[in-house]
Parts: structure tokens; C-alpha cells; sequence
């Protein structure tokens, strides 16, 4: 028994002394870290274990859900959704901080199913030089000069879409949009493409489409499934559009034609599954960004009849210099459009489409004296930002006009940098293919409406 006392006190310092020093040589460390590695994490809840608050985001308005928390948390607060612990971000500089001035200290992330869908080769499921490539040449190929060239027929399959809606039926506004939005990124991808390969293209999109958002289930006869088949496809059609231009020695400046030409230093180039995966990548980006924000603007335009007026004016102008619409719409005309510039841009305000994005952090980040942990998404919040009263008065109200200032370029340098809004429509790639075939869409509807081939009863339901 005396042994045993002996061997347990023993123990008992040892542990003691171990722990002793454990802990000294733990708060030594805490002492000598970098203010960031002590900074506190921002405020709010986690909710429930496991689920956290994604119950309380689903049941209630997204809006509610998320202005209840910054009036009570601020413009930075912690929650925990979708199954993950986030950081959200509710202003300008925060969103800019993410997604621009420290990019490089967060990545994209997104579901590995829908990665898989759209192949894990596109640019915005990477960062680092490989997405700064890729980023580069897409707006290289949709650089003013090379939209200038495609504009005549950006214009013809805007006047081609309107004039199939001209019967008279009833036709489901998204879904048409969808289709002209994938037509108008064909061209800008491919340049003009042979018909067969762009309704094949056109067939099996639309079914990978369809599988896209639904449950990723690889069992025969579902929409993944039916997906994943298509998405297949689409590989193999690409690879002989690429082919195609391969033998034709085409040295075309559009973004197939960036893709196949490109060759870096060291002499590597882009394999044709990352040019098959980064043109579906496009494809997903333009289109659904493209289509939303037509179907908005036709409600908005719809819903006030004095607007639609004005808009209508602005183009009849233009289809007068155009000779009654003899003439191609040009280039300097789409920049002569500023009442519908504005449109579109009150349209994003305030549908705001994008209402956030998911980045995580790849290391340990302060941002206003706050600690975002490694591996912790972080959800820019684009539509807090947009229906912001201390940034647009009456948010909630569409008004064109609270972007004049914008538009006749008085704004300054400053106020442009820390915009509270324009940022965010130029880092989505989607957005970049949005205003010229806006700007067409609605130029060839009022030739329509001018031409009386679309009726004044003409209807159309969202």
C-alpha cells in the first residue's frame, strides 16, 4: 500500500509538473502571436448544434433572416448555415476585401456534386495563377472591340427570339430569357457555330441544366443521372467543335479561340478537358445571371407604364436613325442608351440576383479587428449591401434615376472605388456578357412593339 501511495503521488507530480508547463509554454505562445492570431471572432449565434440557424434562414425571409442580424450584430457577425461556420460580411469594403484587395486569402467553394457537374477544371472553382489565366483571356474575349463585331448579331437573335413570341400564347418569361441568353453565349464563346453543333450543344445543356440543383443521386433514370450522361456528351461534342477549328487552322479572337491559342512560358498550353470544362463553366455563368436580370427588367418595365414610355422613346430614336430598322444597331448606339443603362442597373439593385457568394478561408484572416478561422466560409452579402437606406434611399423602390450621377460620370475616382454596388456586377462574370445583349433585347422589343408584331395584348408570364 505504501508502494502504491508512493507511485501515485509520484504520478501526481509528474502530471503537475507537465501540466504546469504545458499551459506557461501555451500562454507564451498566445503571448507572441501576431495581433491577428488575437483577435476575437465576430459576433451573433450558431444556433442549434449541427444544423446551426439553416432552419431559421429557410423558414423566414432570407431579407428578414439576415437584416435582423447585422441591426443586431452589425455590418460583421458569425453564424452557422448550411451545415458550415460563416463569417458574413454586410458592406462595400467588406465584400471588396473578400473578393478583390485579399482574393488571394480565400477560395472559392462550392458543392463537390455541382463542381462535377460543370467540371472541376472551370475558373471559379480554382485561385492563383491558373484562374488568373483563365480570367484574363475570357475578358479578352469580351473586350469592347470583340463585342463590337458581334453586336449585329447579338441584335439579330435578340429580333429572332422576339419574333418567335410574337403568336400570341402565353410563354413563360425565365425560360425564353434562358434560351436567348444561351444563344447570345454560344456566339460569344464560339463565334458563329455550325446550327447542328449549337442545337446538339443547346439539347444537352439545357438537360445538364435541369439536373444542376437537383439531388445528386447517380441512380438511372434521375435528373443527376440524366446530368451526368449529358454532361458526358457535351465532352464529346466539344472535343469535335475543337477538332473542328484545330484543322481549320482558325486564329479566331473569341473564347474558344483564347483557350486553344494559349501557351505560356514555359511552353504548356490548355488541355481540351479544361477548355471543355471552362466553356460549360461560362455557359452556367452568363446564362442564368442574363436571364434573371431580362425577366426583371421586363416585370419592372411592366409594372410602370410611364418608364416603359420613356425606355420605348430612347429606342424608337434609334430605330428612326436606323432607318426604320434597315440598319444593324452599332456599337456607339448601345453607349447612346442611358435611361436603359440605368434600368439595368436599378434591376440589379434591386432584384439583386446575386444575393451572396461562398468563399473560404485558406488561412487565419483578420478584417476590422475580427478573426475569420482557417477552413470558415465567409458570404459577402450583396443584396444587404443593395437595399442598404444609408446607400440608396427608399431601397426597396425602383428608381432609375438614383443613378444619374453614375451615368453622366461625375462620380468621383474615390466614391467609384468604394462603390457600394458597381463592384459587384463587375467581378461576376455573368454580368460582363449582360449589358450588350440587354441593350439588344430591349432594342429589337421596340422595333417589335413598333412594327406591331407584338401585339398590345401580348402576354407573357414569369
Amino acid at each position: 500500500m505504501e508502494i502504491a501511495s508512493i507511485l501515485a503521488n509520484v504520478c501526481l507530480f509528474l502530471f503537475s509538473f507537465l501540466s504546469y508547463h504545458f499551459l506557461k509554454k501555451k500562454k507564451r505562445r498566445r503571448r507572441n502571436r501576431t495581433p491577428k492570431h488575437r483577435a476575437k471572432l465576430p459576433p451573433g449565434s450558431m444556433g442549434w448544434p449541427c444544423v446551426g440557424e439553416t432552419l431559421q434562414l429557410y423558414t423566414q425571409d432570407p431579407n428578414v433572416f439576415f437584416a435582423a442580424k447585422q441591426k443586431r450584430y452589425g455590418e460583421v457577425f458569425k453564424s452557422h448555415i448550411l451545415g458550415c461556420p460563416c463569417v458574413m460580411l454586410a458592406s462595400p469594403e467588406g465584400a471588396r476585401f473578400v473578393l478583390v484587395t485579399h482574393a488571394h486569402l480565400f477560395k472559392p467553394t462550392y458543392p463537390k456534386s455541382k463542381e462535377k457537374m460543370i467540371g472541376p477544371s472551370a475558373l471559379f472553382f480554382h485561385q492563383g495563377d491558373y484562374h488568373n489565366i483563365l480570367r484574363r483571356l475570357l475578358q479578352s474575349s469580351l473586350s469592347p472591340g470583340k463585342i463590337r463585331k458581334l453586336l449585329p448579331s447579338m441584335e439579330s437573335v435578340a429580333i429572332s427570339a422576339l419574333e418567335s413570341w410574337s403568336s400570341g400564347d402565353i410563354i413563360n418569361t425565365y425560360h425564353e430569357m434562358k434560351k436567348f441568353s444561351f444563344d447570345v453565349g454560344i456566339l460569344s464563346i464560339f463565334g458563329h457555330l455550325d446550327s447542328n453543333y449549337r442545337q446538339t450543344l443547346s439539347d444537352n445543356y439545357h438537360i445538364v441544366d435541369k439536373g444542376y440543383n437537383s439531388l445528386p443521386a447517380k441512380i438511372p433514370g434521375t435528373a443527376y443521372y440524366k446530368a451526368l450522361l449529358a454532361r458526358k456528351r457535351l465532352n464529346k461534342i466539344l472535343s469535335e467543335i475543337i477538332c473542328e477549328r484545330k484543322e481549320k487552322r482558325l486564329q479566331e479572337k473569341d473564347f474558344l479561340g483564347q483557350l486553344l491559342n494559349f501557351k505560356n512560358e514555359k511552353g504548356e498550353i490548355i488541355t481540351e478537358d479544361q477548355i471543355a470544362d471552362n466553356i460549360i463553366g461560362v455557359l452556367f455563368a452568363a446564362q442564368d445571371t442574363t436571364a434573371s436580370v431580362l425577366t426583371w427588367i421586363m416585370k419592372y418595365l411592366h409594372d410602370d407604364q410611364k418608364l416603359l414610355e420613356a425606355v420605348k422613346a430612347e429606342h424608337m430614336e434609334i430605330y428612326e436613325a436606323n432607318e426604320r430598322g434597315k440598319k444593324p444597331l452599332t456599337w456607339a448606339q448601345t453607349r447612346s442608351m442611358p435611361l436603359t443603362y440605368k434600368v439595368i442597373l436599378e434591376s440589379l439593385r434591386v432584384a439583386s440576383i446575386i444575393s451572396f457568394t461562398f468563399r473560404e478561408a485558406v488561412v487565419d484572416v483578420e478584417y476590422n479587428g475580427y478573426l475569420i478561422p482557417k477552413g470558415w466560409k465567409v458570404l459577402p452579402m450583396f443584396r444587404s449591401i443593395h437595399h442598404n437606406p444609408e446607400f440608396f434611399p427608399y431601397p426597396h423602390i425602383f428608381d432609375p434615376s438614383r443613378f444619374e450621377v453614375c451615368c453622366k460620370n461625375k462620380i468621383t475616382r474615390k466614391k467609384r472605388s468604394s462603390s457600394k454596388y458597381l463592384f459587384t456586377l463587375s467581378s461576376c462574370l455573368g454580368c460582363r456578357l449582360l449589358r450588350n445583349p440587354t441593350l439588344s433585347c430591349h432594342s429589337g422589343m421596340v422595333c417589335m412593339r413598333a412594327l406591331a408584331i407584338i401585339s398590345p395584348s401580348w402576354r407573357c408570364s414569369s
